[in-house]
Protein backbone atom coordinates (compact mmCIF):
# COMPACT_ATOMS: atom_id res chain seq x y z
CA UNK A 1 0.00 0.00 0.00
CA UNK A 2 1.33 3.43 -0.88
CA UNK A 3 0.19 6.89 0.01
CA UNK A 4 -1.35 7.43 -3.41
CA UNK A 5 -4.84 6.04 -3.74
CA UNK A 6 -5.54 5.48 -0.05
CA UNK A 7 -8.79 6.94 1.17
CA UNK A 8 -8.16 8.58 4.51
CA UNK A 9 -9.50 6.95 7.65
CA UNK A 10 -11.75 9.07 9.86
CA UNK A 11 -10.32 9.10 13.35
CA UNK A 12 -11.36 11.00 16.45
CA UNK A 13 -8.61 12.63 18.50
CA UNK A 14 -8.11 14.89 21.48
CA UNK A 15 -7.66 18.31 19.93
CA UNK A 16 -4.56 19.26 21.94
CA UNK A 17 -2.60 16.35 20.40
CA UNK A 18 -2.71 18.15 17.04
CA UNK A 19 -0.99 21.20 18.51
CA UNK A 20 -4.08 23.31 19.17
CA UNK A 21 -3.86 25.57 22.22
CA UNK A 22 -6.90 24.25 24.08
CA UNK A 23 -5.45 22.89 27.32
CA UNK A 24 -6.31 24.36 30.72
CA UNK A 25 -3.15 26.50 30.67
CA UNK A 26 -3.70 27.68 27.10
CA UNK A 27 -1.05 25.33 25.75
CA UNK A 28 -1.08 22.13 23.70
CA UNK A 29 0.30 18.58 23.79
CA UNK A 30 1.39 18.15 20.17
CA UNK A 31 2.30 14.62 19.14
CA UNK A 32 4.35 14.91 15.91
CA UNK A 33 3.83 11.28 14.90
CA UNK A 34 0.05 11.60 15.10
CA UNK A 35 -0.10 14.91 13.27
CA UNK A 36 2.64 14.53 10.68
CA UNK A 37 3.06 10.80 10.03
CA UNK A 38 -0.20 9.03 10.77
CA UNK A 39 -1.97 12.23 9.72
CA UNK A 40 -1.09 11.51 6.09
CA UNK A 41 -3.53 8.60 6.16
CA UNK A 42 -6.12 9.95 8.56
CA UNK A 43 -8.83 12.60 8.49
CA UNK A 44 -8.98 13.67 12.11
CA UNK A 45 -12.14 14.72 13.91
CA UNK A 46 -10.72 16.79 16.79
CA UNK A 47 -12.53 16.99 20.13
CA UNK A 48 -11.72 18.99 23.29
CA UNK A 49 -14.32 18.12 25.93
CA UNK A 50 -13.42 20.84 28.42
CA UNK A 51 -13.32 23.67 25.89
CA UNK A 52 -16.33 22.42 23.92
CA UNK A 53 -18.54 22.10 26.98
CA UNK A 54 -17.95 25.78 27.70
CA UNK A 55 -15.23 25.84 30.35
CA UNK A 56 -13.07 28.27 28.40
CA UNK A 57 -9.38 28.64 27.54
CA UNK A 58 -7.43 29.03 29.79
CA UNK A 59 -9.35 27.58 32.73
CA UNK A 60 -8.78 26.34 36.23
CA UNK A 61 -7.18 22.92 36.33
CA UNK A 62 -9.50 20.03 37.26
CA UNK A 63 -9.21 16.50 38.53
CA UNK A 64 -11.39 13.48 39.30
CA UNK A 65 -12.48 13.12 42.90
CA UNK A 66 -14.52 10.73 45.03
CA UNK A 67 -15.81 7.27 44.17
CA UNK A 68 -13.34 5.67 41.76
CA UNK A 69 -16.19 4.01 39.87
CA UNK A 70 -18.14 7.25 39.47
CA UNK A 71 -15.82 10.14 40.28
CA UNK A 72 -16.74 13.81 40.09
CA UNK A 73 -14.98 16.37 37.87
CA UNK A 74 -13.90 19.14 40.25
CA UNK A 75 -11.68 22.23 39.91
CA UNK A 76 -8.51 21.87 41.95
CA UNK A 77 -8.36 25.29 43.65
CA UNK A 78 -11.98 26.40 44.09
CA UNK A 79 -13.66 22.98 44.22
CA UNK A 80 -16.33 23.76 41.61
CA UNK A 81 -18.07 20.58 40.41
CA UNK A 82 -18.46 20.40 36.61
CA UNK A 83 -19.54 16.76 36.44
CA UNK A 84 -23.15 17.30 35.34
CA UNK A 85 -22.14 19.79 32.67
CA UNK A 86 -19.47 17.46 31.27
CA UNK A 87 -21.69 14.37 31.31
CA UNK A 88 -24.57 16.16 29.57
CA UNK A 89 -22.25 17.55 26.91
CA UNK A 90 -20.54 14.16 26.44
CA UNK A 91 -23.86 12.43 25.77
CA UNK A 92 -24.72 15.00 23.11
CA UNK A 93 -21.27 14.84 21.55
CA UNK A 94 -21.13 11.06 21.16
CA UNK A 95 -24.57 11.17 19.52
CA UNK A 96 -23.17 13.69 17.02
CA UNK A 97 -20.13 11.50 16.42
CA UNK A 98 -22.39 8.70 15.17
CA UNK A 99 -22.55 10.64 11.89
CA UNK A 100 -18.75 10.89 11.58
CA UNK A 101 -18.23 7.15 10.86
CA UNK A 102 -15.11 6.99 13.01
CA UNK A 103 -12.79 4.00 12.82
CA UNK A 104 -11.11 4.85 16.10
CA UNK A 105 -10.28 7.50 18.70
CA UNK A 106 -6.98 8.65 20.24
CA UNK A 107 -7.37 10.13 23.73
CA UNK A 108 -5.08 12.37 25.77
CA UNK A 109 -3.52 10.32 28.54
CA UNK A 110 -4.06 11.42 32.14
CA UNK A 111 -6.84 13.87 31.31
CA UNK A 112 -9.81 13.93 33.73
CA UNK A 113 -12.09 14.27 30.70
CA UNK A 114 -10.23 12.28 28.04
CA UNK A 115 -7.90 9.83 29.74
CA UNK A 116 -8.63 6.26 28.63
CA UNK A 117 -7.21 4.53 31.70
CA UNK A 118 -5.16 5.05 34.87
CA UNK A 119 -6.39 8.62 35.39
CA UNK A 120 -5.76 9.93 38.90
CA UNK A 121 -8.79 9.87 41.22
CA UNK A 122 -8.40 11.73 44.53
CA UNK A 123 -10.08 10.58 47.73
CA UNK A 124 -11.39 12.86 50.49
CA UNK A 125 -7.90 12.99 52.02
CA UNK A 126 -6.31 14.21 48.81
CA UNK A 127 -4.62 10.90 48.07
CA UNK A 128 -4.58 9.98 44.37
CA UNK A 129 -4.90 6.55 42.83
CA UNK A 130 -4.47 5.86 39.10
CA UNK A 131 -7.73 3.97 38.69
CA UNK A 132 -9.99 6.36 36.76
CA UNK A 133 -11.29 6.96 33.25
CA UNK A 134 -11.96 10.44 31.90
CA UNK A 135 -15.65 11.34 31.78
CA UNK A 136 -15.80 11.88 28.00
CA UNK A 137 -13.60 8.85 27.31
CA UNK A 138 -15.91 6.65 29.41
CA UNK A 139 -18.98 7.99 27.62
CA UNK A 140 -17.39 7.41 24.20
CA UNK A 141 -16.28 3.86 25.01
CA UNK A 142 -19.71 2.98 26.42
CA UNK A 143 -21.42 4.41 23.32
CA UNK A 144 -19.00 2.87 20.77
CA UNK A 145 -17.86 -0.37 22.44
CA UNK A 146 -16.49 -1.89 19.22
CA UNK A 147 -14.53 1.17 18.07
CA UNK A 148 -10.73 0.93 18.57
CA UNK A 149 -9.43 3.43 21.14
CA UNK A 150 -5.95 4.30 22.40
CA UNK A 151 -3.98 7.00 24.22
CA UNK A 152 -1.10 8.92 22.69
CA UNK A 153 1.25 7.80 25.46
CA UNK A 154 0.64 4.10 24.84
CA UNK A 155 1.20 4.63 21.12
CA UNK A 156 4.88 5.28 21.84
CA UNK A 157 5.13 1.52 22.41
CA UNK A 158 5.82 0.04 18.92
CA UNK A 159 3.74 -3.10 19.57
CA UNK A 160 0.71 -1.14 20.79
CA UNK A 161 1.13 1.36 17.96
CA UNK A 162 1.16 -1.37 15.31
CA UNK A 163 -1.82 -3.11 16.87
CA UNK A 164 -3.94 0.04 17.07
CA UNK A 165 -3.17 1.15 13.53
CA UNK A 166 -3.82 -2.36 12.25
CA UNK A 167 -7.19 -2.23 14.00
CA UNK A 168 -8.23 1.08 12.45
CA UNK A 169 -7.22 -0.06 8.96
CA UNK A 170 -9.21 -3.26 9.49
CA UNK A 171 -12.20 -1.24 10.68
CA UNK A 172 -12.01 0.93 7.56
CA UNK A 173 -11.73 -2.10 5.25
CA UNK A 174 -14.72 -3.76 6.88
CA UNK A 175 -16.75 -0.56 6.59
CA UNK A 176 -15.88 -0.19 2.91
CA UNK A 177 -16.18 -3.82 1.85
CA UNK A 178 -19.04 -5.05 4.05
CA UNK A 179 -20.58 -2.30 6.13
CA UNK A 180 -22.68 -0.64 3.44
CA UNK A 181 -25.22 -3.06 2.02
CA UNK A 182 -24.09 -5.89 4.34
CA UNK A 183 -24.34 -8.67 1.82
CA UNK A 184 -23.44 -12.22 2.84
CA UNK A 185 -21.05 -12.73 -0.08
CA UNK A 186 -19.13 -9.59 0.91
CA UNK A 187 -18.78 -10.87 4.47
CA UNK A 188 -17.49 -14.23 3.25
CA UNK A 189 -15.01 -12.49 0.92
CA UNK A 190 -13.81 -10.18 3.71
CA UNK A 191 -13.29 -13.07 6.11
CA UNK A 192 -11.41 -15.06 3.49
CA UNK A 193 -8.99 -12.22 2.75
CA UNK A 194 -8.34 -11.53 6.43
CA UNK A 195 -7.91 -15.09 7.73
CA UNK A 196 -4.15 -14.88 8.18
CA UNK A 197 -4.35 -11.44 9.76
CA UNK A 198 -6.86 -12.78 12.26
CA UNK A 199 -4.69 -15.83 12.86
CA UNK A 200 -1.84 -13.52 13.90
CA UNK A 201 -4.09 -12.13 16.64
CA UNK A 202 -5.13 -15.56 17.89
CA UNK A 203 -6.91 -18.71 16.78
CA UNK A 204 -9.77 -18.61 19.30
CA UNK A 205 -11.75 -15.84 17.62
CA UNK A 206 -10.71 -17.00 14.15
CA UNK A 207 -12.36 -20.38 14.79
CA UNK A 208 -15.52 -18.75 16.11
CA UNK A 209 -15.70 -16.39 13.14
CA UNK A 210 -15.04 -19.23 10.72
CA UNK A 211 -17.89 -21.25 12.21
CA UNK A 212 -20.21 -18.24 11.98
CA UNK A 213 -19.32 -17.58 8.33
CA UNK A 214 -19.63 -21.27 7.41
CA UNK A 215 -23.21 -21.28 8.68
CA UNK A 216 -24.13 -17.87 7.35
CA UNK A 217 -26.32 -18.96 4.43
CA UNK A 218 -29.95 -18.86 5.42
CA UNK A 219 -29.23 -17.07 8.70
CA UNK A 220 -30.91 -13.71 9.42
CA UNK A 221 -28.59 -10.80 8.59
CA UNK A 222 -29.62 -9.01 11.76
CA UNK A 223 -28.09 -11.90 13.73
CA UNK A 224 -24.98 -12.64 11.67
CA UNK A 225 -23.43 -9.22 11.16
CA UNK A 226 -23.55 -7.97 14.77
CA UNK A 227 -22.01 -11.25 15.93
CA UNK A 228 -19.24 -11.05 13.35
CA UNK A 229 -18.52 -7.40 14.09
CA UNK A 230 -18.21 -8.12 17.81
CA UNK A 231 -15.87 -11.06 17.20
CA UNK A 232 -13.82 -8.99 14.74
CA UNK A 233 -13.36 -6.20 17.28
CA UNK A 234 -12.40 -8.65 20.02
CA UNK A 235 -10.01 -10.53 17.75
CA UNK A 236 -8.17 -7.43 16.55
CA UNK A 237 -7.91 -6.05 20.09
CA UNK A 238 -5.80 -9.08 21.07
CA UNK A 239 -2.13 -8.22 20.53
CA UNK A 240 -0.12 -10.45 18.18
CA UNK A 241 3.10 -11.96 19.49
CA UNK A 242 6.27 -13.25 17.89
CA UNK A 243 4.99 -16.79 18.42
CA UNK A 244 1.66 -16.02 16.72
CA UNK A 245 3.38 -14.29 13.80
CA UNK A 246 5.81 -17.19 13.47
CA UNK A 247 2.87 -19.59 13.22
CA UNK A 248 1.39 -17.51 10.40
CA UNK A 249 4.73 -17.20 8.59
CA UNK A 250 5.25 -20.97 8.70
CA UNK A 251 1.68 -21.48 7.52
CA UNK A 252 2.36 -19.23 4.52
CA UNK A 253 5.60 -21.04 3.80
CA UNK A 254 3.60 -24.25 3.41
CA UNK A 255 2.02 -22.88 0.23
CA UNK A 256 5.44 -23.00 -1.49
CA UNK A 257 6.59 -26.49 -0.49
CA UNK A 258 6.56 -27.63 -4.14
CA UNK A 259 8.09 -24.46 -5.62
CA UNK A 260 11.03 -23.68 -3.36
CA UNK A 261 14.38 -25.39 -3.63
CA UNK A 262 15.99 -26.94 -0.58
CA UNK A 263 18.28 -23.91 -0.22
CA UNK A 264 15.35 -21.48 -0.52
CA UNK A 265 13.37 -23.40 2.10
CA UNK A 266 16.32 -23.35 4.48
CA UNK A 267 16.89 -19.64 3.91
CA UNK A 268 13.23 -18.92 4.63
CA UNK A 269 13.29 -21.08 7.75
CA UNK A 270 16.39 -19.23 8.93
CA UNK A 271 14.80 -15.84 8.33
CA UNK A 272 11.63 -16.84 10.20
CA UNK A 273 13.74 -18.31 13.00
CA UNK A 274 15.74 -15.11 13.42
CA UNK A 275 12.50 -13.14 13.64
CA UNK A 276 11.13 -15.54 16.27
CA UNK A 277 14.32 -15.10 18.30
CA UNK A 278 13.96 -11.31 18.22
CA UNK A 279 17.02 -10.78 16.02
CA UNK A 280 15.27 -9.29 12.99
CA UNK A 281 12.00 -7.37 12.52
CA UNK A 282 8.84 -8.86 11.08
CA UNK A 283 9.24 -6.91 7.85
CA UNK A 284 12.17 -9.18 6.85
CA UNK A 285 10.33 -12.53 6.55
CA UNK A 286 7.20 -10.77 5.26
CA UNK A 287 9.21 -9.13 2.46
CA UNK A 288 10.72 -12.46 1.45
CA UNK A 289 7.32 -14.15 1.47
CA UNK A 290 5.83 -11.32 -0.60
CA UNK A 291 8.62 -11.93 -3.12
CA UNK A 292 7.59 -15.58 -3.44
CA UNK A 293 3.91 -14.67 -3.69
CA UNK A 294 4.70 -12.46 -6.68
CA UNK A 295 7.21 -14.86 -8.21
CA UNK A 296 4.91 -17.89 -8.11
CA UNK A 297 1.67 -15.95 -8.48
CA UNK A 298 0.01 -17.67 -5.53
CA UNK A 299 -3.64 -16.54 -5.87
CA UNK A 300 -4.85 -17.12 -2.31
CA UNK A 301 -1.89 -15.42 -0.65
CA UNK A 302 -1.89 -12.50 -3.08
CA UNK A 303 -5.27 -11.49 -1.65
CA UNK A 304 -4.31 -11.90 2.02
CA UNK A 305 -4.37 -8.67 4.01
CA UNK A 306 -1.74 -10.01 6.40
CA UNK A 307 1.04 -9.47 3.89
CA UNK A 308 0.11 -5.79 3.37
CA UNK A 309 -2.13 -4.65 6.26
CA UNK A 310 -1.06 -1.00 6.35
CA UNK A 311 1.20 1.39 4.41
CA UNK A 312 4.89 0.51 4.41
CA UNK A 313 5.66 4.21 4.98
CA UNK A 314 4.45 3.86 8.58
CA UNK A 315 7.25 1.33 9.24
CA UNK A 316 5.14 -0.52 11.79
CA UNK A 317 6.81 -3.89 11.23
CA UNK A 318 10.36 -2.53 11.37
CA UNK A 319 10.88 -2.85 15.13
CA UNK A 320 12.55 -5.77 16.91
Amino acid sequence: MTLAGIEKIRLGISRCLLGENVRYDGGHALDPFLRDTLGKYVEYVPVCPEAECGLGIPREAMHLQGDQNRPRLVTRRTGVDHTDRMEAWAQRRVAELENEHLCGFIFKSGSPSSGMERVKVYDDKGVARKVGIGIFARTFIDHFPLTPVEEEGRLHDPVLRENFIERIFTCRRYSQEVGGEKRIRDLVDFHTKNKLLLMAHGTKHLKQMGTLVARVKGSPKEDVFPQYERLLAEAMAAKPSAAKHTNVLQHIMGYFKKELSADEKQELLDVIGRYHQGLTPLIVPVTLLNHYVRKYREPYLSGQTYLNPHPLELKLRNHV
